[in-house]
């Protein structure tokens, strides 16, 4: 009797933690949530506006799931741009996610089809959320709850837009400068989280190298400069963290 309560005891301390958990990924969703649902909007606008059906919006959604990837396949699929053009523009763009990779928390998910979303909805805006929280406060509950959450802004805002391009008589513009936005604000709030000004200066140099060598691929380029500078600072780092532990 006493090892029955003690297990029901223990299962619903379990529960409620995990709705706790769940319950703060939602909230940490809510800054992200402030750009990507507008950016959703302006998708919805954009597929209608260049003639296609509605229901591309939630299926490009649902199926790529990468904002400034899916705006620009909205371009390319009204202008029918040749598949490999389309397949090499995919790589290009979505190619950082690749580095995502390297430290986004995947280890936390343990149930193969959590891990399976969390690759899935891997979008820069949870890789931000997630890399301000400190390591102790991240769990699967809090991760997959901020995901679920941003596709769901992003799905729902991408049917108002449809609703809105639908009913409007004439097309709106400027709506994309949203996904800029998005960036500067995940940017800064990095910054003022992680207090890594070195880190943000290597950002910045690698994207004015890229914009003048390389414009017309310079996120590629920024990128590859970006991991690559990275990867010599943590060589210095840990070059000279040995050097003082051995004179110490």
């Amino acid at each position: 009797m006493q090892e029955d309560v003690l297990t029901r005891s223990a299962t619903a301390e379990a529960t409620a933690t995990r709705r706790t958990r769940t319950a703060l990924g939602v909230r940490d969703s809510f800054s992200a949530g402030l750009g990507i649902f507008p950016l959703g909007i302006a998708l919805g606008l954009l597929i209608i506006q260049a003639g296609l059906p509605w229901w591309l919006a939630p299926a490009l959604s649902l199926a790529a799931f990468a904002g400034s990837l899916e705006l620009l396949l909205v371009g390319m699929m009204a202008t029918v741009t040749p598949l490999a053009a389309v397949a090499l523009t995919v790589l290009v763009v979505n190619f950082r996610h690749v580095f995502y990779a390297f430290s986004f928390p995947l280890h936390l998910v343990r149930h193969p089809i959590g891990k399976a979303y969390a690759v899935y909805a891997m979008i820069d805006e949870a890789y931000a959320v997630n890399a301000s929280l400190p390591e102790h406060e991240r769990s699967a509950p809090r991760l997959l709850a901020m995901q679920i959450a941003c596709e769901t802004y992003w799905v729902g805002g991408g049917l108002v837009g449809v609703a809105l391009g639908t009913a409007l008589p004439a097309p709106i513009k400027g709506l994309e400068f949203a996904l800029c936005a998005l960036f500067t604000v995940l940017t800064l709030d990095a910054f003022r989280s992680r207090k890594e000004l070195p880190s943000l200066l290597l950002a910045g140099a690698s994207v004015t190298v890229a914009l003048v060598l390389t414009p017309g691929a310079a996120v590629f380029t920024a990128l590859l400069l970006f991991v690559g500078l990275l990867l010599a600072r943590h060589a210095a780092t840990a070059r000279r963290t040995g050097q003082e532990a051995t004179h110490a």
